[in-house]
């Protein structure tokens, strides 16, 4: 099934030309772009985690979602994974040709007549070129509203199921990931291979942090001999489930706000 874990009715490929050229309202309904990565996740999860979680998490928004119009593209599995070159199995584009991607589909979107669009980004290596495509086409078509968010930053509860060395520390196939995909895709999870590995030789009483308001340039290889950063081996499935169903709660939320959105004008 093409569709994987987005409702059918909500899958976008699906529909004929014909549908969405009858649309009505077209300019509210809600278009999301899931984007994640093919990249190593450490030697117990899968290349397709930050794929997964995107498709998962939405996944299980539309399912709850009120009447409200709102469609999945197919997503957008190669992301700007460069920071894990070293790790076999990395597929990685140039930010150039990310950002050119994400453009030019979503001036296909806008030609058909929706007006706004979701970058929903599950990769942490790519929230600028996000950030970066969504004001370049707003400024290009300002009746076009574009929204770079990234997956993990609805409200959510994990910060409740983890721990603060985790919740500081645990950016890449930690117990948050691992746990998310042992709800998503259990069978894909080799947890006899998890293991527990924090970033190593941190600046220390310095204002400088790896993902903080003052960040530095780093590759997962200098900070990581398996590629985990963060603690594979406390996770669980219960907790996962309790992940993915908050994150959906949140994405739901947001959702409803998009399609309630109106951009802003100056006072005349």
């Amino acid at each position: 099934m093409m569709h994987g874990f987005i409702p059918p009715q909500c899958y976008f490929p699906y529909l004929t030309w014909q549908e969405i050229d009858q649309m009505p309202d077209k300019e509210n309904v809600v278009i999301i772009q899931p984007i994640g990565a093919i990249e190593q996740h450490g030697p117990h999860l899968p290349l397709a985690v930050d794929s997964a979680i995107s498709l998962g998490v939405l996944g299980k928004a539309l399912e709850q979602l009120p009447n409200i119009p709102a469609y999945a593209l197919p997503c957008l599995y190669y992301g700007k994974s460069n920071e894990h070159w070293g790790f076999p199995g990395t597929i990685t584009l140039s930010a150039n040709t990310l950002l050119s991607v994400i453009k030019e589909m979503a001036l296909s979107i806008y030609r058909s007549g929706f007006r706004k669009l979701v970058l929903m980004n599950s990769h942490g290596g790519q929230p600028q070129i996000m950030e970066i495509a969504a004001r370049d086409l707003h400024q290009e078509y300002t009746d076009f509203a574009v929204f770079p968010l990234f997956t993990w930053c609805v409200p959510h509860n994990a910060a409740d199921l983890l721990t603060p060395q985790e919740q500081k520390y645990g950016i890449h196939a930690g117990d948050a990931e691992t746990s998310i995909m042992l709800s998503l895709l259990p069978k894909q999870v080799q947890m006899d291979l998890a293991v527990k590995e924090y970033p190593q030789g941190l600046p220390q009483d310095s204002l400088l942090d790896m993902e903080g308001k003052l960040p530095f340039a780093w590759l997962t290889r200098e900070l990581s001999k398996s590629g985990v950063m963060g603690d594979a081996t406390v996770a669980n499935q219960a907790k996962g489930d309790r992940i993915l169903q908050s994150l959906a709660a949140g994405w739901v939320q947001v959702i409803q706000d998009i399609y309630q959105f109106q951009q802003p004008k100056p006072n005349p």
